[in-house]
C-alpha cells in the first residue's frame, strides 16, 4: 500500500472526481502549491483565497512599520511544515523543516520594500506572495509554497473534512484539534479549530485540490525572470525608462573578447544589478506573467500529469514487477544484506523486465537523482527496516539510512552517471558519512542511460581501484539495452 486510496480502501476515481490528488502516504510527492493558480482561477473560492493571502501580507506590512518583538515575529511568521498534506521536497517520509527564523527575518525585513504598493499597484494587476523570492531576501520557492499552504489552511481543512464526511467510514476519520487553523485579526493571533479528517498511523491527512499544484517552479519565479528579462524590458511602455534600463544592463555585461562571448553567469550578474537599481522591472515581469493565466494552468496540468505518470502509474507498475521477484520477501538478514538484495532485485526489474520505462517521460530520460530516490522509497513500503534520510550529522545527508535498531545501519546512496561530482563522491563522500553516522556499511547505486555513461563510470572505478567493490551497484536504465551492465 502506497497511496491514500490504498490505505483508505477507496477508488482513485472518487478522489479524481472530487478534484483531490491521490497522495502517497509513504513519501512526499514532489509537488507544491502555486499561489498564482489562485489568482488566475475563475473559481470564486480560489480568488477569495488569493485575497486572504494579500490581507495577511497587508497585516504583516502594517506591523512592520514599527518594532516587532521576538514573540510577535514567531507568532506571525513561524509555521511548522504541513507534513499532513504529503507534498514537497522531502526525499523520505513527509517531515520537512517548516518556516522558521530565516524565513521570518527575510520576509519581515523586506516586506515594506517588496510590497510597497500593496493594494495600490501601479503596474501589475495585483500583488503576489511570490514576489518575495524575486529579490535577494533568502525566501525560496519552497517557503512560498509552505507559506501559501498555511495561509489557506482553513480552506484545505474544510475541503478535506467535506470529503471525509462524504466518502469515508466513521472508523477512517477522527475529530482533530488543528493548531494555527485560521488567523483572528481582532486577537492578532493564529487560532486552533476542530475538524473531522482522515486519520491513519496516529495522524490526520490533508487533501489538496489538483488544480492548485505544480512541480519544480511556481509560475512567478526567479529563474524565469532571468530567462525572460529582455522580453520584460521590451514591454515597458516608458521609452526613456526602457532605454535607461537597457543601457545600464549592457554596461554591466562584460564586453565580448575574441572568440569568447559573455557567459550566462555574466548576464545573470548584470541582471541582478539592474533589478536592484530599477525595482519596477519586477512589477513589469509580474504583469508579463499575469497576462498569461491560461499558460500557468496549462503548465500546472502538464507537470501534475508528469508526476502522476512517474510516481503513481509508473511506480505501481514497478511495484507489480517487483512482486514477481523476492524484493518484498527479504527478511532474517541484517540491513546491509537486505539493502543489497533489494537493490539487486530493483536492478533486475529495471534491466530485464522493462522497468527502465519508468525513468523516461515523453521519450526523454529523467536524469534527476531526487526522482530516483523518491521512487526507491515508494517501493520500500513493506519492510521490517526503517528507511530514513540521514540528517543533522554535521556532514550533510546521504540518501537513506536503512536500519533495524541502533546497531544495524546501512547507508544507501543513489547517483546518476551524469553527475559531475560522481568521482569525488565515490572517493570521499560515503567514507565521511560512514564516520559521521557510526556505521561501516554503505552501498552506492549508480544509474546510467547509455554506453558513454557506462564508460565514464568504469573509468572512474578503474581509477579508484573500485572495480570489484560489491557495494557499488550499476543499473542500466538505457532504452536500447545494448550496453553490458556490471555489478
Amino acid at each position: 500500500m502506497i497511496y491514500f486510496s490504498d490505505f483508505f480502501n477507496i477508488s482513485e476515481a472518487v478522489l479524481d472526481k472530487y478534484g483531490a490528488l491521490d497522495i502517497s502516504l509513504i513519501n512526499d510527492l514532489p509537488l507544491f502549491i502555486d499561489p498564482f493558480l489562485l489568482f488566475g482561477s475563475s473559481n470564486p473560492e480560489y480568488q477569495q483565497l488569493h485575497k486572504w493571502i494579500l490581507e495577511y501580507l497587508s497585516f504583516l506590512k502594517g506591523k512592520a512599520q514599527g518594532p516587532i518583538t521576538k514573540g510577535s515575529l514567531e507568532a506571525w511568521y513561524f509555521f511548522p511544515e504541513e507534513k499532513q498534506n504529503w507534498l514537497g521536497y522531502c526525499v523520505t517520509g513527509n517531515a520537512g523543516s517548516g518556516l522558521g527564523r530565516k524565513f521570518a527575518d527575510g520576509l519581515s525585513g523586506n516586506i515594506n520594500v517588496l510590497f510597497a504598493d500593496l493594494g495600490n499597484e501601479r503596474i501589475s494587476d495585483s500583488s503576489h506572495l511570490e514576489k518575495a523570492c524575486l529579490f535577494q531576501t533568502g525566501v525560496g520557492r519552497d517557503n512560498i509554497s509552505d507559506f501559501a499552504c498555511n495561509l489557506i489552511k482553513s480552506y484545505l481543512l474544510e475541503y478535506t473534512e467535506k470529503f471525509a464526511l462524504t466518502h469515508l467510514e466513521e472508523s477512517q476519520r477522527k475529530r482533530i484539534p488543528v493548531k494555527k487553523a485560521y488567523f483572528d485579526y481582532n486577537l492578532e493571533r493564529w487560532m486552533p479549530k476542530h475538524f473531522v479528517l482522515p486519520f491513519i498511523h496516529n495522524d490526520y491527512i490533508i487533501l489538496t485540490p489538483k488544480d492548485l499544484l505544480t512541480k519544480d517552479e511556481v509560475w512567478i519565479n526567479n529563474n524565469d525572470l532571468y530567462d525572460k528579462f529582455e522580453d520584460v524590458c521590451a514591454i515597458i511602455p516608458n521609452t526613456r525608462l526602457r532605454a535607461e534600463i537597457n543601457n545600464y544592463f549592457y554596461s554591466n555585461v562584460p564586453a565580448p573578447k575574441p572568440g569568447k562571448s559573455p557567459t550566462k553567469k555574466d548576464k545573470a550578474e548584470a541582471i541582478t544589478k539592474t533589478v536592484s537599481k530599477y525595482a519596477d522591472i519586477i512589477d513589469y515581469y509580474i504583469k508579463f506573467k499575469e497576462a498569461n493565466k491560461d499558460g500557468a494552468k496549462k503548465l500546472s496540468a502538464e507537470r501534475l500529469q508528469e508526476v502522476r505518470d512517474i510516481f503513481v502509474t509508473g511506480v505501481n507498475e514497478l511495484v507489480h514487477d517487483l512482486q514477481t521477484t523476492e524484493f518484498y520477501k527479504v527478511k532474517d538478514v541484517d540491513s546491509y544484506e537486505a539493502s543489497i538484495r533489494r537493490v539487486q532485485y530493483l536492478k533486475q526489474v529495471i534491466e530485464d523486465k522493462d522497468g527502465y520505462r519508468l525513468f523516461y517521460h515523453k521519450g526523454k530520460p529523467l536524469k534527476r537523482e531526487a526522482d530516483l530516490q523518491v521512487i526507491f522509497r515508494l517501493t520500500w513500503y513493506a519492510s521490517i527496516f526503517d528507511v530514513n534520510r540521514e540528517v543533522n550529522n554535521g556532514r550533510g545527508p546521504v540518501d537513506y539510512a536503512v536500519s533495524k535498531g541502533s546497531k544495524d545501519k546501512t547507508l544507501v546512496e543513489f547517483k546518476l552517471a551524469s553527475n559531475s561530482s560522481l568521482k569525488k563522491n565515490l572517493e570521499n563522500q560515503v567514507k565521511i558519512y560512514e564516520k559521521a553516522s557510526d556505521t561501516k556499511k554503505s552501498i552506492k547505486v549508480i544509474m546510467y542511460f547509455d554506453q558513454v555513461e557506462l564508460s565514464k563510470i568504469n573509468s572512474i572505478l578503474n581509477n579508484l581501484d573500485l572495480v570489484d567493490d560489491k557495494s557499488i551497484i550499476l543499473i542500466d536504465a538505457g532504452n536500447d539495452k545494448q550496453s553490458a551492465s556490471r555489478v
